[in-house]
């Protein structure tokens, strides 16, 4: 009979490489993200990456679409580089389906994504822009619609 606690070519004894393997497993899970924060029982994941990149200056209204309607809101954010995000669900709470962009901004660019148990509408400036811009997305299902003001200030002001 083998004994399975020999050391291996490479000098790792078998029970390390089994932990090993085991710890690797455990760290990758990890690496799935976190369960969202919106109801309870949630299966919508909020990823790390859903996170990361955002302007340190951004404020936005809540805002709750209606089906039909057009809702205004007016963020304000500075231009570092980074996005600010308008979050938007329906009833339950949940994702919409799908964002259209009906009216695209002069001076930066919008994504349109889930993050957990929201849609979220991200609007990014181009490089060294300051000033106003503006945007609209319609929502499906249901033709809801948000109209998007944006004033950039210059980072540092």
């Amino acid at each position: 009979m083998t004994d399975i606690r020999r050391p291996t070519h490479r000098g790792v004894t078998l029970p390390l490489a089994w932990t090993a393997l085991l710890l690797t497993g455990v760290v990758l899970q990890g690496c799935g993200g976190n369960p969202a924060t919106g109801a309870a029982g949630s299966r919508l994941r909020v990823y790390s990456a859903d996170l990361v990149g955002g302007a340190k200056s951004c404020e936005v209204p809540k805002i709750a679409p209606a089906g039909g309607q057009t809702t205004d809101a007016a963020v304000k954010m500075t231009n570092d580089g980074g996005w600010c995000g308008l979050t938007v669900h329906q009833a339950g709470p949940k994702p919409y389906d799908a964002g259209l962009l009906t009216a695209r901004p002069e001076h930066g660019k919008v994504l349109i994504h889930e993050v957990g148990d929201e849609t979220r509408i991200d609007y990014t400036p181009d490089r060294g822009f300051a000033g106003n811009d503006s945007f609209s997305v319609k929502l499906l299902p249901g033709s809801a619609a948000v109209r998007v003001t944006v004033a950039v200030a210059a980072p540092g002001k």
